[in-house]
């Protein structure tokens, strides 16, 4: 379905962003990665997307809370594979406190990275998708783009502004063959969410299914994460013709967690 498009997924060298772009890359989209990690690893997972589903695939370690590098990402992109025609904005970062002890550097980190990231990527790539009549932006927002909880007060703003930012998008690009969406998780079952179960059940003496249920509590009613594999899957369908008059939308993966 995507075959020949290009597609740059940022915070894809693990979790959310490693399985939308494998996702995309299975529909026949060529890749930019882009994250943290070892050097080693990456170029395992660059190498395995084009071997596995014989596309091209690239990287770039961009720092996304500076402006500079987001423009340096989007002319890699475009150098190494050629125009940006489905942006998947996934880099995230988090940080716990309460209001007034909220470190003010751990704010602006969040906001830089969770949504200034969001309209930088965004900016980039929307006149190219315009003017060739096609493109899809998928912003990877959160349940706590619609709701909130205690002690993440820059996550749970920059995810609300996330939300808001797609539908202006989505107002700005109505008509042009571009649609802009954001996806709302819940708790997903990521390697770092795993080491935390592994950390509860081994702090408290719990069995690893205990610890599972006891990390989803109140939050998501379903009692299941939501896996990596079921988001790229989403991010497909809204690349889809199918979707193409799906824009502007907030859509929950979150097993009912904001239908309470």
């Amino acid at each position: 379905m995507l075959k020949g498009k290009v597609a740059v997924v940022t915070g894809s060298t693990s979790g959310i962003g490693l399985g939308i772009a494998r996702a995309l890359a299975g529909q026949g989209a060529n890749v930019v990665l882009n994250g943290f990690g070892d050097a080693g690893e990456i170029e395992r997972l660059r190498s395995g997307l084009e071997a596995e589903f014989g596309v091209r695939a690239a990287y770039h370690g961009a720092d996304l809370s500076k402006a500079e590098e987001i423009e340096a990402l989007v002319a890699h992109a475009e150098s190494t594979l050629g125009p940006v025609d489905v942006l998947v904005n996934n880099a995230g970062i988090q940080h716990v406190a309460s209001i007034e002890d909220f470190p003010v550097e751990r704010w602006d980190a969040v906001i830089a990275i969770n949504l200034t990231a969001v309209f930088h990527g965004s900016r980039l790539v929307l006149r190219g998708m315009k003017e060739r009549g096609w493109g899809r932006i998928i912003n990877i927002a959160s349940a706590h783009g619609l709701v909130a909880s205690v002690q993440k007060s820059a996550y749970v703003a920059a995810k609300h502004g996330v939300v808001g930012l797609t539908k202006v998008t989505a107002l700005e690009t109505a008509g042009t063959g571009v649609t802009c969406n954001a996806i709302c998780p819940g708790w997903v079952l990521t390697p770092l969410v795993q080491k935390q179960i592994d950390a509860l059940a081994a702090s408290k003496g719990l069995s690893p299914d205990a610890a599972r249920a006891e990390l989803l509590g109140a939050k998501q009613p379903s009692g299941q994460f939501v896996t990596p594999d079921q988001l790229g899957a989403l991010a497909v369908f809204l690349c889809s013709d199918a979707a193409a008059q799906m824009t502007g939308a907030a859509l929950p993966m979150d097993g009912a967690w904001t239908a309470q």
